[in-house]
């Protein structure tokens, strides 16, 4: 007797099989069971990702809320309908460093729709990637408010990168120089922009200051930018910035902390727009180096404020 032979899929099955694969989340609704039983978790829909590296960095998988996909569904998106109790929607990423140095990597993530409409951002900070070496990670949304519409791809919309002893910390383990140095998100009004310089002695022995923040712009490939004059005190760019007081010695004690400010306009008039992604930080003669990404869009103003040191709590 001859055996029939085995039935091919048709081609929109196989994309429909392949893009449903992937990890297993618990239905709230009904408790998870792997069995597949009455109230067995649902695969969630999850795609690998074919869009080119941004600086090193990529997005390997996307997953998204428990769901059947739709047959629609392409390569690197994945259609999806959120059910009540989902657990929100993901992406697997890979940092790969390529240089000579560690670098510390900051990624900023875009959720969307298919139509491109962001629906959420995310920021991650990846540390000390080792030259030639990679990190792997997650990026977690997730649950998006009822009626949002639903997010169907996962990209990478930003890298800024800063070698690794170069690094401005907030928090985590103090560091060897016993100080933290980082920027703030800063605020922007009328074209006037302030980003805050925060400075913490975080290690066991007193550190005085007397004067400002000693400054190099960097490009986007952390070379000097030249033909930008930085000027001492905020009211050299405009009034009222809270950082126009001249400078006096202080001396900050183990756990406390000082302040100054970045002020500058956007203004574009004639010539060529300047943008600085990266400014390295001294906070004064003889200390560590701190590179901090504030995206200095300087317009065509050709200068920059800075204030000087003054007590964080005034």
């Amino acid at each position: 007797m001859r055996r029939p032979h085995p039935r091919l899929l048709a081609p929109a099955a196989v994309l429909l099989l392949a893009t449903a694969c992937g990890t297993e989340h618990a239905n709230q609704a009904g408790g998870a069971d792997s069995t597949g039983g009455a109230g067995a978790a649902v695969p969630a829909p999850r795609a690998t990702v074919t869009d080119p590296p941004v600086d090193g960095v990529r997005i390997t998988s996307v997953t998204l809320p428990t769901a059947s996909p739709s047959p629609a569904a392409s390569l690197g998106s994945v259609h999806a309908d959120r059910l009540p109790g989902d657990s929100g929607i993901s992406a697997a990423y890979q940092v790969g460093n390529d240089g000579d140095e560690a670098m510390t990597y900051t990624v900023f993530f875009a959720f969307t729709t298919d139509t491109g409409e962001v629906m959420g951002n995310k920021k991650v900070t990846v540390s000390g990637v080792a030259a030639g070496g990679s990190r792997n990670g997650t990026v977690d949304l997730g649950v998006l408010a009822p009626g949002a519409s639903p997010v169907t791809r996962v990209k990478v919309q930003r890298v800024t990168k800063v070698p690794a002893d170069e690094a401005p910390s907030e928090t985590g383990a103090c560091p060897a120089s016993g100080l933290r140095l980082w920027a703030d998100d800063g605020d922007a009004a009328m074209g006037l922009r302030v980003v805050g310089l925060h400075l913490e002695n975080c290690g066991k022995r007193d550190y005085a200051l007397d004067g400002y923040p000693r400054l190099s712009l960097l490009d986007e490939n952390r070379e000097p930018v030249d033909g930008i004059r930085i000027r001492h005190g905020g009211a050299a760019i405009a009034s009222g910035t809270g950082f126009d007081d001249p400078p006096a010695p202080l001396t900050l004690k183990p756990g406390e902390s000082a302040r100054s400010g970045l002020v500058w306009r956007n203004t574009t008039l004639a010539g060529t727009a300047v943008n600085v992604p990266y400014v390295r930080v001294v906070a004064k003669p003889g200390a560590r180096p701190v590179t901090v990404t504030p995206e200095l869009d300087l317009g065509t103003t050709g200068q920059l404020g800075v204030g000087a040191w003054k007590r964080a709590d005034g």
